[in-house]
């Protein structure tokens, strides 16, 4: 049963090559959530193998990580990040045609500035992260994004049609919920950066808490695409702060 599930996580949330699932139940779906995180581990180390190999050329590195990302992913979460972004432009002035908007199938303006935007913050990013200090940090940023849906979903109500949202929150179980965290915290003590996420994560909630009320399944991908380069951040910033602290160390007792 439990692999049944997790071939069900890495179906629903990649296009990695998986065995065939027969006598499919809803029910087996909204449960494999709970392994969500560990296919983002799987996401991760594939997103880290170009930029080992390819490590002395930071940019081709993340022109192939990028594709990578988004080919595994098969843009599932940046799909939520346009139709989010259309949502919010259109309600700038009237709150109420968010939903509305979400539910149109075109994509306008907002979503083609805010899908570009994003693509080229990763880019950027993925390259400043080749060869620093915390670069196998990559590993761990699309399973952090991942637990951030299961807490989402878990904390949050499922809004008008929601969507994924609001066929995995019933099944989650705060236990494991708190479970991942605990792993994923330990495992980011070697990368610390990261463990901002324990902070993001509610913070994000607490945005759509306010926002909507509650979150849908647009918002979750819109989400996962923050946290993800959000996180990137971080890994970038902390790597290159600990590099001149490591500098001005050397340079200390010279002075």
């Amino acid at each position: 049963m439990i692999g049944r599930r997790l071939i069900l996580a890495v179906q629903f949330l990649t296009r990695l090559p998986t065995p065939q699932i027969r006598d499919f139940r809803d029910e087996d779906l909204t449960r494999s959530a709970v392994f969500h995180p560990l296919v983002g581990l799987i996401i991760g180390v594939l997103l880290a193998a170009p930029l080992w190999v390819l490590a002395d050329r930071p940019w081709l590195a993340a022109v192939l990580a990028l594709l990578a990302w988004v080919w595994v992913t098969g843009a599932l979460h940046l799909d939520g990040l346009a139709d989010v972004a259309d949502g919010l432009g259109a309600a700038h002035r009237d709150p109420s045609r968010f939903l509305e908007v979400l539910k149109d199938p075109h994509t306008g303006a907002f979503a083609v500035v805010i899908l570009v935007v994003q693509l080229l913050l990763k880019l950027v990013l993925l390259a400043e992260l080749v060869g620093t200090r915390w670069w196998l940090g990559i590993i761990l940023v699309p399973a952090w994004a991942r637990w951030g849906t299961l807490w989402w979903s878990r904390r949050l109500s499922p809004i008008a049609q929601a969507g994924m949202a609001e066929r995995f929150s019933w099944r989650l179980s705060m236990r494991a919920v708190t479970g991942w965290a605990i792993v994923l915290t330990v495992v980011s003590v070697a990368t610390p950066p990261l463990l901002v996420a324990v902070l993001l994560v509610p913070v994000i909630s607490a945005y759509w808490r306010r926002r909507l009320g509650g979150i849908s399944g647009d918002c979750l991908g819109a989400s996962v695409e923050v946290l993800e380069t959000l996180l990137l951040l971080a890994l970038v910033l902390g790597a290159h702060l600990a590099a001149h602290v490591d500098v001005l160390g050397r340079l200390g007792p010279l002075g």
